[in-house]
């Protein structure tokens, strides 16, 4: 009877799988310390350096909706090796820009090639391993997504300190390249190729999620009180090195502190979810984001600016949309337990599209980064709390999923 059970798919080695997952993440913040010095170099303004990021973080909301359903249809294997392969080649692309728009359009596609690790090396995490095995994997994948942004600032800072920005892509490109050949030569196809792509099925769940006044105000919310961040992130360098004239390297360090906030958030929250309502955690952690973000604006607005003060109130902005995210994400989600996948790919598209929308309009402020970036978050901030309202309200009123006391 063992021989007529089909074998089960044989795992992929987990450094490959953590190898692509983190590539595409670490390559979202890399460049953002080199950004003032890439703009004299290439003769562009703030805003325009600034959609290197802010598409790249649209490019990533796009892929987490597309790659899924390929991958089903044409297996994982050849799914993430073609984004690999573009996530290579755009890497070079971008190191030998000559232009800053050409170097927008490297970003953009080296985002759409990056985002296969980022969706797929779950995807087969959970076609290799039993659920309690899977987990543990799938705990490093998360990781990865962590710890790429934390460390992409340093790692950029140092490259572009010692060998200048265009090192950067180069040594992304090296990457890619890296984890192209590991893949091809040692991934397996864990997949089962050949599942109709059903378009009709997929738009039809997502008409469902977008109906739901309780899906889109938790997915609003969700993506306005945490990658509302990027806003300050992208801006960083310009506050840091043009306003208060610290060196380069130094925004780095600055950049890998608060985005530790957001570890230092997810670790509260798993403390306290046994005792604290999720609903009241995801609101009262976002009203700490949006506090710090408001003693940031008062600052911008005296003249007041200072490292210390900049660093303490964003940390404590990213303590807060550490804790509101676990929280907005599982609300969520359970807004409809029958589309559960679709509604995980379409929060997660929202969360970057609203990080990409913010980041493009805190690259307006071209005169003041930190006063246009403190605007931005405190918007975002208060548009967060009347999005989990509505959330909220309409869950009460239709039933739509429950609170974990």
């Amino acid at each position: 009877m063992s021989d007529s059970l089909p074998p089960r798919p044989r795992h992929a080695p987990l450094w490959l799988l953590a190898l692509v997952t983190f590539s595409g993440t670490l390559a979202m913040h890399v460049f953002v310390p080199a950004l003032p010095v890439a703009a004299k170099s290439l003769g562009a303004g703030m805003g325009a350096m600034q959609m290197t990021v802010s598409l790249y973080i649209l490019g990533l909301a796009a892929g987490q909706l597309v790659y899924g359903p390929l991958a089903d249809r044409f297996g994982r294997r050849p799914v993430l090796l073609a984004g690999l392969a573009i996530y290579a080649v755009s890497g070079l692309a971008a190191a030998v820009a000559p232009d800053v728009h050409a170097l927008i359009a490297a970003r953009l596609f080296q985002a759409v090639g990056g985002c296969a690790g980022l969706v797929l090396g779950r995807s087969i995490v959970r076609d290799t391993a039993e659920p309690q095995e899977a987990t543990r994997r799938l705990a490093l994948m998360n990781l990865m997504v962590a710890v790429g942004p934390s460390v992409a600032p340093l790692i950029g800072g140092a490259l572009a300190t010692a060998l200048g920005w265009r090192s950067i892509f180069y040594a992304l490109f090296a990457l890619g390249v890296t984890g192209f050949l590991f893949a091809w030569r040692l991934l397996p196809e864990t997949g089962a190729p050949g599942t109709a792509l059903d378009g009709a099925a997929l738009a039809r769940n997502y008409r469902q999620l977008v109906g739901s006044r309780a899906f889109v105000g938790f997915s609003v919310g969700g993506g306005c009180a945490t990658t509302s961040m990027y806003a300050f992130i992208a801006s960083a360098p310009f506050i840091f090195v043009d306003q208060l004239h610290r060196p380069a390297h130094e925004a780095g360090i600055y950049l890998a502190i608060l985005v530790s906030g957001v570890w230092l958030g997810s670790f509260l929250t798993s403390r306290l979810i046994s005792r604290v309502r999720l609903d009241r955690l995801m609101v009262r952690s976002n009203a700490l984001s949006v506090a710090a973000a408001f003693v940031l604006l008062g600052a911008a607005l005296a003249g007041q600016l200072s490292v210390p003060l900049i660093v303490a109130s964003m940390f404590l902005f990213t303590v807060g949309a550490g804790m509101a995210s676990p929280a907005a994400l599982t609300l969520a989600i359970s807004v409809n337990p029958k589309v559960i996948g679709s509604a995980s790919g379409l929060y997660g598209a929202t969360q970057m599209a609203i990080g990409a929308l913010c980041t493009a309009l805190a690259g307006m402020g071209h005169g003041n980064p930190a006063l246009a970036a403190a605007i931005v978050l405190a918007g975002a901030g208060i548009v967060a709390q009347l999005s989990f309202g509505i959330g909220l309200r309409a869950q009460a009123r239709a039933g739509e999923g429950t609170l974990s006391a």
